[in-house]
């Protein structure tokens, strides 16, 4: 692929990433749709956008039939979905998608560490200036996140952590995707019908909704997947660390929201640090490698 379509698409990828912090928070701030609501029709036109990619790929053979996924992995998905949407009704977009980021490469950090993968005390450094701009960010003060929202976020990003670890290995990745989107469609049904008293839609947030599960999350998907192959996984690792910055600079733009000082130095800490822990981790690989080879 050449050069600069891999930069395009991986572009479009993290804007979309982004995207589903932007148009959550333009939801349930700018509209009366209610959190399970958004989060049941994002999951459903997710899940019809990938299920129709699937078909018009395998077009000689039922649908069903090339679905993949599992159970486990559509109730992290799920929970992942659930989670960002009622966090995200008093949390900023910056402090969201920083807090959600953070979460899921602790995660994946955690679960290469409980593998027995071995850190460098470059390693650790940078573990400890990710944790403590985490700190800093949610220590009390004016201009702390609501601990209960950021604590949701936080829950959310370690299902999707958990989500993404699961699907690690999957030959068929929109095919994976697809079914477990649909696995995720009971879950999100039985939330809705237990806050059934609580639902509000409009027409605005219906759209910001199907904006989020159909391109944001559906098409985004897909475009990452595709140009995935193409990118060195610290490559891929690193360029996630602009998902949070694009989400600050659009609701700068879009929702007109204040990046504070605190912010900005918690953001640096928190995404410098996890630089630091993906870049040395390859760099520290390659070095064994040679050593071997040697």
């Amino acid at each position: 692929m050449p050069p600069t379509r891999i930069f395009l698409l991986t572009s479009l990828a993290m804007i979309a990433f982004a995207g589903n912090s932007l148009l959550c928070r333009l939801a349930l701030k700018n509209t009366d749709i209610d959190a399970a609501s958004f989060t049941s029709i994002r999951l459903f036109s997710g899940a019809l956008v990938l299920f129709l990619l699937v078909w018009l790929k395998n077009r000689r053979t039922p649908a069903p039939e090339n679905l993949q996924g599992n159970w486990l992995s559509g109730l992290a998905l799920f929970s992942y979905a659930a989670g960002f949407s009622f966090a995200y009704d008093s949390l900023t977009a910056a402090t969201g998608a920083l807090l959600l980021f953070s979460a899921v490469q602790a995660t994946m950090i955690g679960h290469g560490l409980w593998s027995g993968e071995r850190f460098f005390a470059r390693q650790i450094i940078g573990l400890l200036f990710a944790f403590a701009g985490l700190l800093l960010l949610l220590l009390p003060g004016i201009s702390a996140p609501p601990i209960f929202s950021s604590l949701l976020m936080l829950s959310a990003g370690v299902a999707w952590g958990i989500y993404s670890l699961r699907g690690k290995n999957t030959q068929n990745a929109i095919a994976a995707s697809a079914g477990n989107f649909l696995r995720s469609l009971p879950f999100t049904l039985v939330l809705s019908v237990l806050l059934l008293s609580r639902m509000s839609l409009d027409s605005s947030g219906v759209a910001y909704a199907l904006g989020s599960g159909a391109l944001a999350s559906g098409l985004g998907y897909v475009i990452w997947y595709v140009v995935l192959p193409e990118l060195k996984s610290t490559t891929a690792a690193t360029v996630q660390l602009s998902v949070p910055a694009i989400a600050a600079i659009g609701g700068i733009l879009l929702l007109g929201e204040a990046l504070n000082l605190r912010l900005a130095i918690a953001a640096m800490a928190i995404l410098g640090g996890i630089a630091m822990v993906i870049l040395w981790k390859t760099r520290a690989s390659q070095t064994d490698q040679n050593a071997r080879s040697s």
